[in-house]
């Protein structure tokens, strides 16, 4: 039975807006972030696609919002955009756009100061230790 392995990759992407936050109804000053976005993701093995290709899909998530206060756009016109909100929101749109070329989403940071970052992770979906045994044996039969 041959398993699937895929190519893990890493990208990160830079997005500069204004945002605020509202604490207890109460509205903060609005101020800028430069946010750091890193995704890693895996794609199959068998599978080639452009990095271009890849980069332009995921840029079209974020670049909506390039040079803007996030609080005049949707979503977050409704939600707050901190950097825990953005990371959700971030996540849905980009692992849409990763899983549309049969990749497999894996994580994302979203950093708002580099010691401030929130973190989801989905883990590898596609294998687990039991699986990683088999593809492993799988390697050592072909190549071995």
């Amino acid at each position: 039975m041959e398993l699937p392995l895929y190519r893990e990759y890493k990208y990160k992407f830079y997005l500069n807006a204004k945002h605020y936050i509202v604490i207890n109804d109460k509205k903060g000053e609005t101020h800028p972030h430069t946010w750091e976005i890193q995704i890693h993701f895996g794609i199959p093995r068998t599978v080639f696609i452009q990095f271009t290709k890849i980069e332009k899909a995921i840029n079209d998530c974020i670049d909506k919002y390039q040079d803007k206060v996030l609080n005049d756009h949707e979503p977050f016109d409704g939600l707050v955009p901190t950097v825990e909100n953005m990371t959700d929101v971030f996540a849905k749109s980009i692992g849409e756009v990763v899983e549309s070329f049969g990749g497999a989403f894996y994580s994302i940071e979203v950093a708002e100061t580099p010691t401030r970052i929130t973190r989801l992770s989905f883990g590898n979906r596609n294998t687990n230790e039991s699986s990683i045994d088999s593809i492993i044996d799988e390697i050592v039969r072909k190549h071995g």
